[in-house]
């Protein structure tokens, strides 16, 4: 059911912003992008994965993605016509099972949920505005909190607990399209976010059948936001 809403959304978004492609539209929000400082939220989801760096050729971990949320605010400056700079702050949740190879059940398996609280700094490049719509790429770099870490926790995966660092350093690159409704800006994009630096936190043993051959792993993601200004 959730999949189904989510996608009704998605139509539903699509076909605003598709008729916004008129070859003489009447111009919406034409001081929209004049403005020093500019104010919004978005909401989406996401898909994360992990990429693995291994010791030694054995069999890889299966990495089971589910579709998470993403919702936070937006601060924007703006540099030029062309340029802005931009402050994301948000929350992503997601849901992550890990597989490992050679282990029996319960063992063969781990539960990763993570909450990201995630404060990304942001360029946005934009083209010249044709008529109620405009395409753009984005990037920049963050840090993000993963409340959902276990990095502090004395149990490891003897115990079941599958620990992760709290702190995470990543970059983010995106594109998509603005679109000026009536009353408001309207951009859905689409952006890759991959992790700097190493979240794993070893078990105890150095030997772990879970850890053991792991030598650094890192998240990576797809998002999907729509955003309102």
């Amino acid at each position: 059911m959730r999949k189904f809403l989510t996608l009704c959304t998605a139509l539903a978004a699509c076909q605003v912003a598709l008729a916004q492609f008129n070859e003489d539209p009447i111009p919406n929000l034409e001081n929209e992008d004049k403005k020093l400082l500019n104010w919004g939220y978005y909401l989406g989801f996401n898909q994360y994965d992990f990429k693995f760096v291994y010791r030694n050729d054995l069999p890889e971990i299966g990495v089971d993605k589910s579709f998470g949320f993403n919702v936070g605010l937006i601060g924007e400056l703006r540099l030029n016509e062309f340029l802005d700079l931009r402050f994301e702050p948000g929350l992503y949740h997601s849901k992550r099972l890990l597989g490992f190879p050679g282990l029996t059940p319960p063992d063969a398996f781990r539960d990763v949920k993570s909450t990201y609280i995630s404060f990304p700094l942001l360029l946005k490049a934009s083209a010249r505005r044709i008529g109620n719509w405009k395409p753009f790429v984005i990037g920049g770099v963050g840090a993000a909190l993963n409340l959902g870490s276990n990095e502090d926790a004395l149990d490891d995966n003897s115990s079941g607990t599958f620990r992760m660092k709290k702190q995470v350093f990543n970059y983010e690159l995106g594109f998509g399209i603005d679109f000026y409704l009536e009353y408001f800006k309207f951009s859905p994009s689409i952006r890759g976010v991959f992790a700097l630096t190493d979240e794993l936190v070893p078990d105890n043993d150095p030997n772990s059948p879970w850890t053991g051959n792991i030598e650094s792993l890192k998240s990576r993601g797809i998002f999907i936001n729509f955003t309102f200004e």
